[in-house]
């Protein structure tokens, strides 16, 4: 079987299982607001998804985009797309060349890579999990790293899979060290609601900064694909003038979107409270189990990482092993080559019932762990 059959039958399987507890893909399940239901019933009963929607989305939309991320006093506007990860395909396809540098961390997120090696670019990764630089890039990391050829610095804040934060001060000098090179600088915030406290790129260098934004986590869209791109118009018109998608996205992901945006400030904050004490249940559970530890706590994003080494196991195994019980967590190496046989990743924004069935069985997965061989066909 090729390789995309193998993982595309491998998340069918997943998503076929009868009452799967998600805690590996970082997408929220908590109930969503009245209002976006309604959104999608009104938008379903009225026949406006028979038309297209507008290529760059609903203005009503893309102004509150920008208004989310504190940006409308600026000239930002947005660009809305299937997904964030559409937004990144379209970015790295028009802005990485052969003979440039992509700059990113590792871990980071793997397919952006991907789709700068595509374009014919140079990926450069430059490690960051170290408790001695807090698990996050550091300035002097980057100035070392950029040079003339440096194109692209991709930064994931918070970053996933680790849940740091960068600073305002942290985030000012990157968009220095990326103006002294000339290079592009895509800030992926895709987990900036989770944080308590987010700076965005984009005001301190408009000119080649590119902000992409995700619904698939804090709003819970993940299954109707919608994101954004907010940069500067100039780039916005550089990046309208191709996409992968020339004819507007899905009508009813938009009118939830909208629809959540206006209530935000409603339920949000009950989402956040929720996250916060589903990620206290997880590190109580994992303090009582020799071995294991938490790296980053409290994670800034909806997610936390395990380190499983000291106790014996490998990552891996400890996802089998949670599988065979309904859960579905993460092996690092989804993230990174270089460290992902050091921890698992696991989703929080879940019913707290199915964050309390994580810790109670953690104790006998880690024990069924110890008797699996290294499992195959993860993805």
């Amino acid at each position: 079987m090729r390789l995309f059959e193998a993982r595309n039958a491998y998340f069918d399987r997943l998503c076929n299982t009868p009452g799967l507890m998600w805690l590996g893909q970082n997408t929220n399940h908590f109930e969503p607001h009245p209002t976006v239901i309604q959104a999608v019933i009104d938008a379903l009963q009225d026949g406006s998804y028979h038309a297209y929607a507008p290529p760059a989305g609903f203005e009503e939309l893309r102004s509150l985009i920008v208004e989310d991320f504190g940006l409308a006093h600026t000239d930002a506007c947005a660009f809305v797309t299937d997904g964030a990860v559409e937004a990144l395909y379209n970015i790295c396809r028009r802005i990485c060349q052969p003979g440039t540098d992509f700059v990113t961390t590792d871990p980071s997120w793997a397919w952006p890579m991907q789709f700068a090696r595509e374009a014919g670019a140079r990926v450069v990764e430059l490690p960051i999990y170290d408790a001695a630089q807090n698990y996050k890039l550091t300035p002097a990391q980057l100035q070392a790293a950029v040079t003339p050829q440096t194109r692209v610095i991709y930064l994931v804040d918070p970053n996933n899979p680790l849940g740091t934060c960068h600073t305002a001060e942290e985030i000012e000098a990157f968009a220095a060290i990326a103006r002294s090179v000339g290079a592009y600088l895509i800030h992926d915030a895709t987990y900036a609601q989770f944080a308590d406290g987010f700076t965005p790129a984009y005001p301190f260098y408009p000119e080649k900064t590119l902000v992409t934004y995700s619904f698939s986590k804090w709003l819970g869209l993940a299954g109707m694909r919608l994101g954004a791109v907010i940069s500067n118009p100039d780039i916005i018109e550089m990046v309208a003038a191709a996409p992968p998608n020339n004819l507007g996205s899905n009508v009813l992901s938009q009118r939830a979107a909208i629809a959540g945006l206006k209530t935000k400030a409603e339920w949000f904050p009950t989402v956040k409270a929720r996250l916060r004490r589903n990620q206290a249940a997880v590190a109580e559970a994992v303090a009582r189990v020799p071995g294991l530890s938490i790296p980053v706590y409290p994670s800034q994003a909806n997610l936390l990482v395990i380190e499983t080494v000291a106790a014996g196991i490998r990552p891996e195994a400890l996802v089998a092993a949670y599988q065979a019980e309904g859960i579905m967590i993460r092996q690092g190496t989804y993230h990174t080559k270089t460290f992902g046989d050091r921890f698992v990743k696991v989703s929080l924004t879940v019913p707290e019932a199915w964050a309390d069935a994580f810790c109670e069985k953690l104790p006998a997965m880690v024990e069924r762990a110890r008797t699996i061989e290294l499992p195959q066909g993860l993805f």
